[in-house]
Formats: C-alpha cells, structure tokens, sequence
C-alpha cells in the first residue's frame, strides 16, 4: 500500500468513528431511554402525549393506552408510542400520600 491509501483509510476510519459517536450512539440512547419509559408505564401515572394532551392512565392493553383528561374526565384511547413522557408517576404520587 502506498502512503496515500493509507491516509485516506485513516482518514475513512476517524470520519466513520466520529459519525458513530456523534450520531448513531446518541440515538440508540434515546432509543433504549424512550423503551424503558413506555415500559414503565402503568395506571395512575399522569403523561403528556407527543401532541401535547395531558392526561392520566386509567388502562394499558398491549400497545393501547387509555387516558383520562379534563374536568370533564373524558376517555381517550391513544397508540403507547403517543406518549411523549411522564409527568408524575403513581409511585410518587403514593410517597407523597404517605408523608
């Protein structure tokens, strides 16, 4: 091999490890953070949805949540993947009942 095609090797190698780890490690972490959230869910936690509806679990079933909203208490059924994080989850809302 000549210098120059090693260069250019190297030089391949630190641009796909720089791509690796400023753009593919951070969103496999997102990925697994975001899993583990939707996992987590259970009755009682109140969430926002990813189009910014507030609401409180009332059932999981497989990949459908239902939510309740509102002063009105109304019921909604939205895809488990709708939801864009928790706001309280029922074991805090249990720790602060007990204190």
């Amino acid at each position: 091999m000549s210098p120059e095609t090693t260069y250019v090797i190297v030089q391949l190698l630190i641009f796909l490890a720089i791509f690796y780890f400023l753009l593919i490690l951070p969103q496999q972490r997102r990925q697994k953070k975001e899993r583990e959230m939707l996992d987590s869910l259970k009755p009682g936690d109140e969430i926002i949805t990813k189009s910014g509806f507030y609401g409180k679990i009332l059932n999981i079933k497989d990949d459908v949540i239902t939510l309740e909203m509102g002063a009105d208490k109304v019921r909604l059924k939205i895809a488990k993947w709708a939801v864009g994080g928790v706001i309280r989850s029922a074991s805090d809302k249990n720790e602060k009942e007990e204190k």
